[in-house]
């Protein structure tokens, strides 16, 4: 009997192509550089992969998308991770599947026009703004303001740990335009030149190196209304719902991830020799890297379930939070390990385990802690 799940089929195939040849041309050989320099050229590598037309694999042909579907993006995602390189990663993310689904979900077709378009030919980049320096998972508590004068919001606040934030052209900014609580708050996209936006310091970030996680302040800022997406106050729940993408993504990097670093390892323990042979032979190891192996695939699979959930177009948010939870805690245990198995070399920056190993621990506390993930999983679950 042949299964059909999940159902890559030939078009998947031969996207999955064009994105592995792009990345391991323009990305994988300058992860290394990029690292040490704390930043990539965002801007050229968009424009590189809109012509690609890797920019709105899910979003409808009218705003210039590829009209795929949610296999076709997990295809995307998988052999991106090829790049092996956090930052580079998360950077693309943000843009594909942070900030720019929500216009497309909910947005006019004016915003369409003025903003999703221009994002899939890479003329703008996105970032998402929920963040802020007091306010991180309990996102219903936000203190960014934004009053209404005129035909205007006047924004005022400030967020952090906004990657992309340093070089987007637009963010799907959440503010307080109600009452306390999860019913007061809205989305705005933010233009980023606008008066009285300004961009802090640039974090000093564990991993993710490549891309800036940026504080950043607003005083006075004039936004049109016409830039609300969806209704007034009624932005938390979007904002919920666009988590689930997110969400996703990250159980697919995990997963995409620790494949890779269970590969270069275990091609490691082939060549390098202790006792007079290789270290890969040692069953200490041997048993260890077949526990991981399990682990992994069963990680994928619970993967696999949220994407056929979010493909279908039911309530994905159970098998989700499943999906993060188990892959991003996962993926600390395989990078510690993995880094164990180099030895000293895993402690040398030239091997691609160090960047891993920092660059993972970011998965189990972007886009909704493991500890989240637990309350949301106990509350679907009827606990």
């Amino acid at each position: 009997m042949t299964l059909s799940f999940p159902p890559f089929t030939e078009e998947h195939a031969l996207l999955r192509k064009t994105v592995r040849d792009f990345t391991l041309t323009h990305l994988t050989p300058h992860r290394h550089d990029w690292d040490k320099d704390g930043e990539w050229p965002a801007r050229e590598m968009f424009k590189k992969m809109a012509e690609l037309g890797l920019l709105g694999i899910r979003f409808d042909e009218r705003w210039g998308g590829a009209g795929l579907d949610w296999w076709a993006h997990a295809a995307f995602i998988e052999e991106l991770c090829q790049a092996r390189n956090g930052g580079v990663v998360m950077s693309i993310f943000v843009h594909t599947d942070i900030s720019t689904p929500v216009i497309h979900e909910i947005g006019t077709d004016a915003q369409k026009e003025e903003w999703l378009a221009p994002a899939i030919r890479g003329e703008k980049i996105g970032a998402l703004g929920i963040t802020e320096p007091g306010v991180g998972s309990d996102v219903a508590n936000l203190q960014t303001t934004a009053r209404i004068d005129g035909d205007h919001f006047i924004i005022n606040g400030a967020k952090t740990y906004i990657t992309n934030g340093a070089f987007a052209d637009f963010i799907i900014l959440a503010v307080r335009t109600g009452e306390a609580g999860f019913a007061g708050v809205s989305l705005v996209i933010f233009p980023t030149n606008t008066p009285g936006f300004s961009v802090g310091k640039k974090l000093d970030k564990l991993g993710t190196r490549s891309v800036d996680s940026s504080l950043l302040h607003f005083e006075d800022c004039r936004v049109p209304v016409k830039n609300l997406l969806g209704s007034l106050n009624g932005g938390f729940l979007h904002i919920m719902q666009n988590f689930q993408g997110e969400r996703l993504v990250a159980a697919l990097m995990a997963t995409s991830g620790m494949e890779i670093q269970l590969q270069d390892a275990i091609e490691y323990g082939r060549t390098r020799k202790a006792f007079g042979k290789p270290i890969g032979v040692f069953q200490v190891w041997k048993h260890k890297f077949a526990e991981h192996l399990t682990a992994v695939e069963a990680a994928k699979l619970l993967t696999y379930n949220a994407v056929q959930k979010i493909q279908s177009g039911e309530d994905p948010t159970r098998e989700v939070s499943m999906a993060k939870l188990f892959s991003a805690d996962l993926a600390q245990k395989v990078a510690y390990d993995c880094l164990q198995f180099h030895g000293g070399y895993g402690f040398i920056e030239e091997y691609d385990i160090a960047r891993a190993w920092r660059d993972v621990r970011l998965l189990p506390i972007g886009g909704g802690t493991s500890e989240i993930m637990k309350e949301i999983i106990a509350k679907w679950s009827g606990l």
